[in-house]
């Protein structure tokens, strides 16, 4: 299925439709296995099947959906949600980077995902649940415990492991089943629709990582930090809030209680009867009857566990009843004086004035608890002691501990949804489209202004299809826009360029052709110079002399520019320049000056158009090209690699020509002749380097010679 048809597929409920699926299969199985009381879970097959098949977010989808539908028939497998989401993004982590292509793969797979499952739901189970999931793991826990003396803990954690490993491996075999039975037109769609742009190959995807491994902090990178801080943040605040408000709910619950009982306490006291029961305790009459109704009041008041009654004085308290207490803490008789603790001193002036007093929280090595002071009055509104009521806060400590526990890992479930969710949807709708973007651009702006190669790059962009349906879409097409813009710009920018190129060409050749006409001697002298000069170039590179130098403009430069080499001879009178004889000494002195008026009339063309890289190796040639390897040239008498390499080029050309041609002066030399003067020269006057790969060009040379030579 090609990608257009992929595009146009409701690829959003075709994933919906597999996560369902893949839910399905977990929770039929699971409970299946469940019923059969067999030692495995089996509740992965479907979130290893839909992560390979759709990616991370599904497959976290798929794992996290099956522990809540599976807790409403086995209650705490919600707790054990997080372990199976880490099952989809192991496996989407272990299969972005392997295949199950060999035995070898499947098995380093079902043993990291085994340990992984089998070291955390020991401790779920062991720290959270106080439960094993699993009755039949538990007996041979216990077994190992016993028969090897290992600690409980270890024995579960390996027995857990093991057979966590056999799950993993039969849910691995099952979900590669189920792989194999889905059509190939749906895990196209599954794999692929996702995307909102071109999918990207495993390839693709390797470059753009590599591309982007410079980068001090990616885009991927700060939106993931981001989402895992947001998110993080949310299941604190979110488990704080409601770890609060439930412990502080409870506690007004527990006051509440605290206070109806000693407020019914406060109704049975016999005021008369006060300071009876002070001076002489048990013995008076209804002092037995007064303490088992307050028992009873104490054991219908939930959390309730001390139940006093006192009366106050400047040093203290006075106890009239305190009932016995199930931890074994000390009573206290009847009359017993005591000083209040430093928690009631605030409070002692008001309670000796008989005032309520609100509930006092106090917390001590061994306790913590709130009480609950009510006073009693007579039919005067006078206290005449006070009932009072200690409810124990340590049992609550430790449920919230249990409770805080159970929080953090269902959150955490819930947490890894979240940022899955937002890696997901970073990667697809921003990361990699805007990645693809970037690489894309980054490679038209490196891989230069060659027409083929922006043509190339242009396609490429476009390929990409960027459809986020926001400002990355929008990007993607203003920079398609303007990068074929840029395209279509240089290639009309390079016609005009080789209109006028052509043009100067046309007026090198005319300035060439004006001197070789006054020239008698020098027929197509111009062009098979030009010939000799693209052949010792071409050598020159092939051969990798002068690499720094020999460069594809270069080349280009020597060749187009060789016709001018001569041009100095315009102002060469005819006389000396067509003299049929040997020149004299004045007369050669004239003749010399054909490489400074060459010289001076390219430079005056340099100056008056922008042409300067293309003319100065025109330059060079037309100054230099008598100039000798040994320094004994003209005009200036430069020597060795001083001398121009385009010069020293022309220089085995120019007199390769003129010895193989017939001149006013002289007959033509045969070819033979001619090239072993030129070789002799090598060293000498010649660049033995040019001289080097003329000689291997030959046949090159014999069939340019032949073709203006008719003689040859």
């Amino acid at each position: 299925m090609d990608y257009s048809t992929i595009k146009l597929k409701n690829g959003a409920k075709v994933r919906v439709l597999t996560v369902i699926l893949g839910v399905a299969v977990n929770v039929l199985v699971s409970f299946g296995v469940h019923k059969l009381d067999l030692p495995l879970y089996l509740d992965t097959i479907g979130t290893i099947a839909v992560t390979i098949l759709g990616d991370i977010f599904p497959g976290v989808m798929t794992a996290f959906a099956t522990n809540l539908i599976l807790n409403l028939s086995s209650p705490g497998t919600v707790y054990y949600a997080f372990i199976n989401i880490l099952v989809a993004l192991y496996t989407a982590y272990f299969f972005k980077r392997h295949s199950l292509s060999s035995i070898t793969v499947f098995l380093q797979y079902v043993a990291s995902i085994g340990a992984i499952c089998g070291v955390l739901g020991a401790v779920v189970q062991w720290f959270v649940v106080s439960s094993a999931l699993n009755y039949s793991i538990k007996i041979m826990a216990d077994a190992m415990s016993e028969n090897l003396g290992f600690h409980s803990f270890i024995s579960y954690v390996i027995i857990n492991i093991f057979f966590n490993m056999v799950d993993k491996a039969v849910a691995s075999v099952l979900a590669c089943l189920l792989i194999r039975a889905f059509p190939e037109r749906y895990k196209t769609a599954i794999r692929y629709g996702v995307w909102r742009q071109r999918p990207l190959s495993h390839e693709e995807l390797m470059e753009i990582e590599v591309w982007r491994k410079d980068l001090k902090t990616s885009f991927r990178t700060r939106m993931i930090k981001v989402l895992f801080g947001i998110s993080l943040f949310l299941v604190i605040v979110m488990g704080w809030i409601g770890i609060k408000i439930y412990f502080d709910n409870a506690k007004a619950e527990k006051t509440g209680i605290a206070e109806n009982a000693v407020k019914f306490a406060a109704e049975i006291i016999d005021i008369d009867k006060i300071d009876d029961y002070i001076r002489d305790g048990r013995t008076v009459d209804g002092y037995n009857e007064t303490e088992e109704l307050l028992y009873k009041i104490r054991s219908t008041a939930s959390g309730v566990q001390y139940l006093y009654v006192y009366k106050v004085d400047e040093n203290g308290c006075i106890y009239i009843f305190d009932l016995e207490s199930d931890d074994g803490t000390e009573t206290y008789k009847p009359g017993h004086a005591k000083p209040f603790s430093k928690s009631f001193e605030p409070y002692h002036q008001q309670l000796l004035a008989g005032e309520a007093i609100e509930p006092i929280e106090e917390s001590t090595v061994d306790r913590w608890f709130i009480t609950i002071n009510y006073p009693v009055k007579d039919e005067d509104g006078t206290t005449v002691c006070y009932v009072g009521a200690d409810v124990s806060l340590d049992y609550m400590a430790d449920y919230m501990k249990d409770f805080i526990l159970r929080v953090i890992v269902i959150l955490a479930g819930f947490f890894m949804v979240i940022v899955s969710y937002g890696i997901w949807t970073t990667d697809v709708y921003n990361a990699y489209p805007i990645c693809s973007l970037a690489k894309c651009v980054d490679k038209f702006a490196e891989d230069g202004y060659e027409q083929e190669t922006l043509d190339e790059n242009v396609r490429t962009l476009r390929k990409l299809d960027i459809y986020t349906g926001d400002e990355v879409e929008k990007l993607y097409h203003v920079i398609s826009k303007m990068t074929l813009n840029q395209a279509e710009q240089i290639r009309y920018l390079r016609k005009l360029s080789d209109s006028t190129a052509k043009m100067q060409e046309g007026l090198i050749i005319t300035m060439a052709n004006m001197v070789e006409n006054r020239d008698s001697d020098t027929g197509a002298h111009i062009q098979k110079t030009a010939a000799y000069v693209r052949i010792i170039a071409e050598g020159l590179k092939r051969k990798g002399y002068y690499s720094e130098k020999i460069t594809p403009k270069f080349i280009s430069d020597v060749i187009r520019s060789a016709p001018l080499h001569d041009v100095g001879k315009i102002n060469i009178p005819d006389n000396v320049l067509n003299k049929p004889g040997k020149l004299t000494p004045e007369e050669f002195e004239i003749m010399k000056t054909h490489t400074t008026a060459g010289k001076k009339i390219i430079e005056q063309a340099i100056n008056t158009v922008q042409g300067e890289n293309y003319l100065k190796e025109a330059r060079n040639m037309a100054a230099y090209h008598h100039e000798r390897w040994d320094g004994k040239g003209y005009p200036e008498g430069l020597h060795g690699e001083v001398i121009p390499l385009s010069a020293r080029i022309m220089a085995v050309a120019d007199v390769f020509d003129a010895l193989a041609s017939p001149r006013v002066y002289k007959p033509a030399f045969s070819m033979d002749k001619a090239l072993e003067i030129v070789k002799e020269e090598s060293g000498t006057q010649f660049d033995p380097k040019c001289v080097e790969v003329f000689m291997e060009a030959l046949p090159e040379v014999k069939a340019i010679l032949s073709k203006y030579n008719k003689s040859v």
